[in-house]
């Protein structure tokens, strides 16, 4: 009798940890998609304006002047800032369509600040350095997805040198300094670098202590998953544009 109850016991635990795991694959691949889709959203903002805003002959456009060299462009640059501050702090009041709604809206809206690229550098160096993002991203995560080592640790110093890396940015748009966008390019690609190995790691945890919740709460936590992810790629490819990329 004790054999067959510890039996018992041991098949409810594995069929437990079986639904945990399926439950898991299905949370991932959801926010991976999500994620997806966002860059896809945000690469064909970007194309398509980029697109609009010169002449064939290579002026700018009435739009591409307004983006690219009236006052608007400072709006455009920190725009998606602070849609990511407001969103967060508004995910728990959203339903779980209007949070998707609102993620792939910053993600056109991101495809509208970055759209210079497409002006700057050749398409050719923009595809290979998206390539090797891509590799490099899914290298990272896979990593943070399987490891046993515990990366929460990591946190607080990605996030100093993530506040750090802004405020660099933002000093270094008045200053022009070649060697310190240098510096903070090869920064950038360390810390998201880390941050993609990190976000992973507390993304697959999160699932697996609010497992057995609500629809709607898993929900919008692969949607704010699939934001930190989607963050972690682009910001990835935008410092390593920067080494990678040749200019037009």
């Amino acid at each position: 009798m004790a054999d067959y109850n510890t039996y018992r016991t041991a098949q409810g635990v594995g069929t437990r940890r079986a639904v945990v795991d399926e439950g898991l694959r299905a949370y991932m691949n959801k926010v991976y998609g999500l994620m997806a889709v966002g860059m896809g959203v945000t690469a064909v903002a970007a194309y398509g304006i980029s697109a609009a805003a010169v002449t064939p002959d290579g002026q700018l456009t009435g739009l591409g002047a307004a983006i690219y060299t009236s006052p608007l462009r400072w709006v455009i640059m920190f725009a998606p800032l602070l849609m990511v501050f407001a969103f967060g702090a508004a995910i728990n009041r959203l339903s779980v369509s209007a949070a998707t709604g609102i993620f792939y809206a910053f993600a056109a809206l991101m495809g509208l600040s970055i759209s210079s690229i497409f002006l700057v550098y050749t398409g050719v160096s923009i595809v290979q350095t998206f390539l090797v993002t891509a590799i490099a991203f899914a290298g990272l995560s896979l990593w943070g997805y399987t490891t046993k080592k515990d990366i929460s640790g990591w946190g607080s110093f990605l996030i100093m040198g993530l506040i750090g890396l802004i405020v660099a940015s933002i000093v270094n748009i008045f200053m022009q300094s070649p060697a310190m966008q240098f510096a903070i390019s090869l920064i950038g690609v360390l810390i998201f670098a880390g941050l993609t190995a990190y976000d992973t790691q507390n993304i697959k945890n999160t699932y697996l202590q609010m497992a057995g919740s609500d629809a709607d709460f898993i929900g919008k936590s692969a949607i704010m998953g699939a934001l930190r992810l989607y963050l972690d790629f682009l910001n990835l490819f935008m410092f390593l544009l920067q080494f990678m990329g040749n200019r037009e």
